[in-house]
Parts: structure tokens; C-alpha cells; sequence
């Protein structure tokens, strides 16, 4: 009786940081869902952003698409440069929501809300986690209009179930990352003017130095190099390797792997300077 009394304590104190760590997941998780309804809630009624927003991708896709399909340098194989392009635009458009997803962080602290949002018991990683979904919300939708249109056009792209649901997921992680980068710009920045000096300032040099546009080996040594260390360029190397078949030098799952570590770093960089957003 003694040595199952000794025990017993033992043994709860093993399984208090267990409980305490499945707890704190449990509250994460319910205010990230708690964080991304309110801003799938705003986005029922800004339908007309996000169809001007996939006219962008589209411009891209059979405009510069068409005008360069004829482009040796540009050919891979057989490959119709319309596929090629595709996931280069569809992780572009997703870009492009995310990296100016800070500016509602700004809006929120000239209104008053940040203040009142800071001061609720979630947590500021939930915060930050919930916000970065709604940008995720608004390029899934657009990602799967563009994946319509391309389905209808008849560009070649492989219609396989683990290859579009395995894109979409990709593309979710990465513009979770560059939605949290831009909440760390706006963080920093606090301006709605410089931000968005700032924000085109970090996303042209991202686009135009990955591989969304052109193949790797098209480009010269110093702008291979930089391409290279872009997370944008595993992003697309990934999309396009299951949406087409064929990728970069690396492996998939280095693709997921980068984009995670890049998801990582951006979270924790912006959860810590979230608060000072209102300073």
C-alpha cells in the first residue's frame, strides 16, 4: 500500500507536463479558430477584392505567359511555358495577399482594436497564427479560381488528388510565412505609407529572384546564388513539381521542410513583436 502511495505522486508528476503541454496546445488551437473566423467574417463581405485580386495572377499567366511561350532559353523539355508558369503565378498571387496582409495590423491600431485585441486572454502566438489563416482563406480561394481557369483553358497540368491537395496545402504554409513576415514589418514600421514602400521594396526582389518566372538555369551565377536561399523559390519548386512534374534541384519534401523552417522563424519573429505594434 505505501509503495503504490510513493508511486502514485511519481507518477502524476510525470504526467503534469504532459497534461500542461496538451492544454496549452488546446488553447492555441481554439484561439488560432477563434482568430481565423472573425477574419473569414471580413472576408464574406470583400468578395470584390478577391475577384479583382485573380485577375492579377491571370494577367501574368496569358499575357507575359503567351508573350515569352516561344522563349527557348525558357523551355523545359516539352513543357508548354503556360504549365511552367502556372504555380510561379499562383505562389505570386498568394504572395502578394500575404505580404500586405500587415496593413490591417496598422488599420487595427489607428482604430483602437489592436489595443483591445492585445488585452483578451488569447495568446499572442494565436493571434498571429488566426490572422496569418485569413490570409491563407483568401489565397486558397484565389488559388482554386486559377486552378478553374487553367482546368478550363487546357493547360497541361496533372490532375491528380495528392498533387492539387498537396499544392494547396504547400501554398498555405508559405503564405502563412509571408503573412507573419508582413506582420512583423507592420509591427516595426506602424505607418501605413512606409509599409507599403517596405512591403515592395521586400516583394519584387522575392519574386523576381526565385524561380516563378524562368528556370534556375537560365539565370546568372550571382542571381542563381540568391535564388537559392529565396524561400519563394522552394515554395514554387515545390507547387510545380506536383503540379507538373517537375521541380528544382532538390527533393520535395526539402521544399516542405524549407518552407516549415522559413513558417517557423516568421512566427516566432512576429509573435514576439506583435505587441509593440502599439507602441
Amino acid at each position: 500500500m505505501s509503495a503504490h502511495s510513493a508511486a502514485s505522486p511519481a507518477g502524476s508528476a510525470e504526467r503534469l507536463p504532459a497534461a500542461l503541454a496538451s492544454g496549452a496546445i488546446a488553447r492555441l488551437a481554439e484561439g488560432t479558430l477563434a482568430m481565423a473566423q472573425a477574419e473569414m467574417r471580413k472576408l464574406r463581405h470583400d468578395h470584390l477584392d478577391i475577384v479583382t485580386r485573380s485577375v492579377q495572377p491571370l494577367l501574368w499567366l496569358f499575357i507575359f505567359g503567351t508573350a515569352l511561350a516561344h522563349d527557348h532559353v525558357l523551355t523545359i523539355g516539352s513543357l508548354d511555358y503556360h504549365a511552367y508558369l502556372a504555380p510561379g503565378v499562383m505562389a505570386q498571387a498568394a504572395m502578394f495577399i500575404a505580404i500586405f496582409f500587415g496593413l490591417a495590423v496598422i488599420w487595427e491600431r489607428d482604430v483602437g482594436q489592436l489595443q483591445r485585441l492585445l488585452a483578451t486572454p488569447l495568446s499572442r502566438t494565436a493571434i498571429v497564427l488566426g490572422k496569418a489563416a485569413g490570409a491563407c482563406v483568401r489565397a486558397l480561394v484565389q488559388a482554386l479560381l486559377l486552378l478553374v481557369v487553367i482546368a478550363v483553358a487546357g493547360i497541361g497540368v496533372s490532375w491528380s488528388v495528392d498533387g492539387v491537395l498537396g499544392t494547396l496545402v504547400l501554398l498555405m504554409l508559405g503564405t502563412a510565412a509571408f503573412a507573419c513576415m508582413s506582420m512583423l514589418i507592420a509591427a516595426v514600421v506602424k505607418e501605413r505609407e512606409r509599409f507599403m514602400g517596405i512591403g515592395q521594396l521586400v516583394m519584387m526582389p522575392l519574386f523576381f529572384a526565385s524561380s516563378a518566372l524562368y528556370p534556375l538555369s537560365a539565370m546568372p551565377g550571382w542571381l542563381h546564388a540568391v535564388a537559392r536561399v529565396n524561400p519563394l523559390t522552394y515554395e514554387v519548386q515545390g507547387l510545380r513539381q506536383m503540379l507538373v512534374g517537375v521541380g528544382g534541384a532538390g527533393e520535395l519534401w526539402l521544399d516542405f521542410l524549407v518552407v516549415i523552417g522559413f513558417l517557423l522563424v516568421m512566427l516566432a519573429a512576429a509573435t514576439r513583436a506583435y505587441p509593440k505594434a502599439i507602441l
